[in-house]
């Protein structure tokens, strides 16, 4: 059950995520870690940009105030 913003996180570790950021980039990736101001840890990360080009980024980090949202990868 979810009951905190956190616990969805926690639910999530391990996990493909897609991670939507500022300026209409996303990230998708296995969330591997992340603290209490949303930065998170994302591995076998690929980056699109706005125009639909892809770049694989490997394990990154991705700074919380340039995150929108956090879901399930579809």
């Amino acid at each position: 059950m979810v009951s905190r913003p956190f616990d969805l996180l926690n639910d999530a570790l391990g996990k493909e995520a897609l991670i939507i950021l500022k300026a209409g980039r996303s990230v998708r990736g296995v969330l591997l870690a992340f603290d209490v101001h949303m930065n998170l840890v994302v591995d076998d990360a690929e980056l699109t940009e706005q125009d639909g080009t892809v770049k694989k980024l490997g394990r990154i980090l991705i700074r919380g105030d340039t995150v929108v949202i956090v879901a399930p990868s579809p």
